[in-house]
């Protein structure tokens, strides 16, 4: 028998994932992701970013400031993974892969995790229009 806790833990938290196929090699996707300043390039509602040591601090387009712990960022794999630490932010950990597909192309995946489980659905479809952003800054398109 589940208890009721566990249960509604469950309802109250979410996982997303969200990815684009990107005809650019891995290793010119990964800069992009992988410096942690570059995130307005490429996600709207993004005014500014910057960067002390492992904290991130983003700074939306409404004057928004919300702090972000880095926790991984990582050349070899790929893979930049980030916590919200903002107090208006229960729980948060989103991670971006850049996946090389060995054929001249790779995969960005971004995946969102986070209580309450709206919160995940909101990050994660601006994340989707992110990744659209970053294939076609990438990729060279206007």
């Amino acid at each position: 028998m589940e208890d009721h806790a566990g249960e509604a833990a469950r309802r109250t938290r979410a996982s997303v994932r969200r990815h684009v196929r990107i005809h650019r090699p891995a290793d010119a996707v990964w800069p992009y992701v992988g410096d942690p300043t570059r995130l307005t390039e490429w996600f709207t509602g993004i005014a500014a970013c910057h960067v002390a040591g492992a904290t991130r601090t983003i700074v939306t387009d409404s004057g928004v400031a919300m702090p972000e712990e880095i926790i991984t960022n990582d050349p070899l794999a790929r893979r930049f993974q980030y916590r919200i630490t903002s107090t208006l932010v229960r729980e948060h950990v989103s991670t971006i892969d850049v996946i090389d597909l060995d054929d001249g192309t790779c995969l960005a995946v971004y995946g969102v995790d986070a209580a309450p489980a709206t919160l995940a659905l909101v990050i994660a479809g601006a994340a989707g229009d992110a990744l659209h952003r970053l294939r076609d800054l990438v990729e060279g398109a206007p």
